[in-house]
């Protein structure tokens, strides 16, 4: 879809940043071509996210960031859309120590090791390797498979 044709007028008024901006404009057809309406807070945090390095984020370290970026939005914001770009497929939930959710720009199925006592989650360098799965309950089908190896640092 060509960003033209994704973005409304009424969208325009919402904007953030001038849809000029070449990031906006990209990031503005990654939202479009991915069903989403642009708005100024999806413009704002999407270019945060989409373009950039692959990273994870959690939905308060990414309200600290924008807030640093002089981006006027509610934590609640930062959650909903979050939830929202992981339900249109641009970003995978990862929920690392059953409390607190990681999102993940690379959508890809790789594990991650989580480091205990410092919030912080990694991709495995060099992949996992499983030679067998188990079989699904009937009725059912495997959709993904997350493997987090959860690590803290040696005590001396």
């Amino acid at each position: 879809m060509d960003v033209s044709s994704g973005l409304r007028e009424t969208d325009l008024d919402d904007l953030a940043v001038p849809v000029v901006d070449e990031a906006a404009v990209r990031c503005a057809q990654v939202l479009a071509d991915a069903g989403m309406r642009v708005t100024r807070q999806r413009l704002a945090l999407g270019k945060m996210l989409l373009l950039g390095d692959h990273r994870h984020v959690t939905a308060e370290g990414l309200h600290e960031e924008a807030s640093a970026a002089n981006l006027r939005l509610s934590l609640a914001t930062v959650y909903n859309t979050l939830n929202q770009f992981t339900e249109a497929g641009l970003l995978r939930r990862i929920a690392a120590d059953g409390i607190k959710s990681f999102f993940d720009t690379d959508t890809s199925v790789h594990p991650h090791f989580y480091l205990e006592g410092e919030d912080a989650l990694v991709d495995v360098a060099g992949g996992l390797a499983f030679s067998k799965l188990p079989d699904p309950l009937p009725g059912h089908e495997i959709e993904r498979l997350d493997v987090i190896v959860h690590l803290r640092r040696k005590r001396p």
